[in-house]
């Protein structure tokens, strides 16, 4: 071999061993995450967790189940679905609606759905097997809004055709109507202590009354345009209405005293408040689902996943998720910036 071509292999060799030394040093000396620390273990909040595409309409209303174990969605497509909210597994699918399924909602026990629509009626069913248990047919037009009461042993739906009408939930006997709105009502919800109903509509008001008697107690005023939905405060102290004047206002229930008005760039559709009572989410015609915090209004979170307009927005009972539906028939869940551990510097956060 010629000595300069014995000599270039030779410095050939030692750089690449140069190479390799200079690359285990660096991989040695690289920080290891600490897997100890609990926010390692923590996703992210606003983080998307599953995805349900199985309704081939609008969602207009999802609702998680006592235990937090099963979602229900209802849909134009007239169906409401059961699935599970990790796996997205479904699990029964509900076809008794012959038009539009505009509400959901879960017995507080866990064993019964009642779910209402244009087609004028309230349905009860069995969560586990779908099975038609009731049909309430007290109502002269669409049906809007369903709220059971605290106990189960009453349903009350609000309607286009001016009235909420409280009724038995298995039996389909009315106990109770109510005539305080001038026009379409377009949500109604039950007081977590069981004593009073609150309902909204297009006459722009939010009416507070005795849920047994029906004797109205207050009306709120502060809205400009129709109402569109309404949340109780865990411990029923106050109420957050939103709407068509693109707002979410929260007040006191007793006095109608505002405690914080917010302005959105668009209608707000639907409304959460969170089981710790330490947040509110709305969801929004912008296709966005906004979190603040209940007492102040201040930003927590905005989830911008959506790729049309949110119509519905639900936390789950443990407050570690939110699952919201949108326009394009599609159901997001999502992690929640409450009740969870979350990270220094995460809370309030623009997920993008």
């Amino acid at each position: 071999m010629h000595p300069q071509s014995k000599r270039f292999k030779v410095l050939f060799l030692a750089l690449c061993c140069l190479v390799i030394l200079m690359s285990f040093l660096a991989v040695s000396s690289r920080a290891v995450p600490d897997t100890s620390s609990p926010s390692h273990h923590t996703l992210s909040i606003g983080t998307t967790l599953s995805t349900y595409s199985e309704h081939r309409n609008a969602v207009s209303a999802v609702a998680w189940s006592p235990d937090g174990k099963k979602l229900a969605s209802a849909s134009y497509d007239k169906t409401v679905q059961i699935w599970d909210p990790v796996t997205g597994h479904r699990f029964t699918t509900y076809r008794g609606h012959t038009n539009w399924v505009t509400a959901v909602a879960w017995s507080p026990n866990g064993k019964y759905l009642a779910s209402a629509g244009y087609d004028k009626t309230v349905q009860v069913w069995d969560a586990a097997t779908g099975k038609h248990l009731v049909t309430y047919h007290g109502h002269a037009d669409t049906v809007t809004s369903i709220a059971w009461s605290p106990d189960g042993s009453h349903i009350a739906s609000a309607s286009f055709d001016t009235t909420v009408q409280v009724w038995q939930s298995l039996t389909g006997l009315p106990d109770l109507t109510y005539h305080g709105h001038a026009n379409w009502v377009t949500a109604v919800a039950w007081s977590p202590d069981g004593k009073e109903l609150a309902s909204a509509g297009l006459d722009t008001t939010v009416q507070v009354w005795n849920a047994r008697t029906g004797k109205a107690l207050l009306t709120y005023i502060g809205h400009a345009a129709s109402v569109t939905a309404i949340a109780w405060s865990p411990d029923s102290t106050h109420l957050a209405s939103v709407g068509f004047d693109k707002s979410v206002q929260v007040w006191n229930a007793s006095t109608g005293r505002p405690l914080w008005i917010y302005c959105c760039q668009g209608w707000v559709n639907g409304i959460a408040w969170s089981p710790d009572g330490r947040s509110i989410a709305s969801a929004n015609t912008s296709k966005t689902v906004q979190v603040r915090e209940s007492t102040t209004g201040t930003p927590e979170l905005t989830y911008h996943n959506h790729r049309s307009e949110v119509l519905a927005v639900a936390w789950s009972p443990d407050g570690t998720r939110l699952a919201s539906g949108d326009d394009d028939g599609i159901v997001r869940v999502w992690q929640a910036p409450v009740a969870c551990p979350c990270a220094p510097g995460e809370t309030g956060q623009t997920v993008l």
